[in-house]
């Protein structure tokens, strides 16, 4: 399942972690003659061994008719990313840019209306879960969901094949390592902060004593 490069993330549960907290994933599809690209929020889940991911679109979109014609589709993860200056460096060497991304390519089922309205309700639990007063599926006024659900197409989608790539200077050494995670603290980005608290989590791994 695991396509593999310098930069591939090879712990399962860290790269299943880190698919969790980005659900917001960009879908792409292609019937052929045109690629389509949306956002939309997923879940995750493993089933016999497998993983799925399961959301919505609205129906008879570019996206709808595309899976149609194909039901091959690619699903990017994407995190935390920054710019990373070749000055930071103890040998002088190009610049780059690290960050965190996992790219999914899977098979969609469409669901029926039952597996659509439990996608809704699955979603709607994760988020509004946390409201202080929150508002799920259920307690919508009568009908509104079934109305709703005749425009919306489910999605199940059957995981073939994992990329996950988290570039964060793991081919620096431990001193120009130390630097970027200093530098990236000292600027104002959040995700240059996020990115170098990922990078000092790692680090003991990277350059054992």
């Amino acid at each position: 399942m695991y396509k593999t490069s310098y930069f591939t993330e090879p712990d399962r549960e860290k790269v299943l972690a880190f698919m969790t907290a980005h659900p917001f994933v960009t879908l792409i599809t292609n019937d052929g003659l045109r690629t389509e690209a949306t956002q939309i929020p997923v879940l995750l889940t493993e089933r016999d061994g497998r993983l799925f991911l399961h959301g919505h679109i609205m129906r008879k979109t570019g996206h709808y008719l595309a899976i149609e014609q194909n039901p091959e589709v690619l699903i990017l993860f994407t995190g935390p990313h920054c710019y990373i200056s070749s000055s930071w460096y103890t040998e002088k060497m190009g610049a780059t840019w690290n960050y965190q991304t996992v790219h999914v390519r899977g098979k969609v089922a469409f669901t029926d209306d039952a597996g659509t309205i439990d996608i809704l309700r699955r979603l709607t639990e994760r988020y509004e879960s946390p409201q202080a007063t929150p508002l799920f599926i259920d307690n919508l006024p009568n009908g509104y969901v079934t109305d709703m659900v005749k425009g919306i197409a489910g999605l199940e989608i059957e995981v073939t094949d994992i990329y996950p790539v988290f570039k964060l200077s793991q081919n620096r050494d431990d001193e120009s390592y130390k630097n970027i995670v200093t530098q990236l603290l000292n600027t104002t980005d959040t995700d240059a902060h996020k990115v170098a608290e990922e990078m000092k989590t790692r680090r003991p791994e990277l350059f054992k004593t």
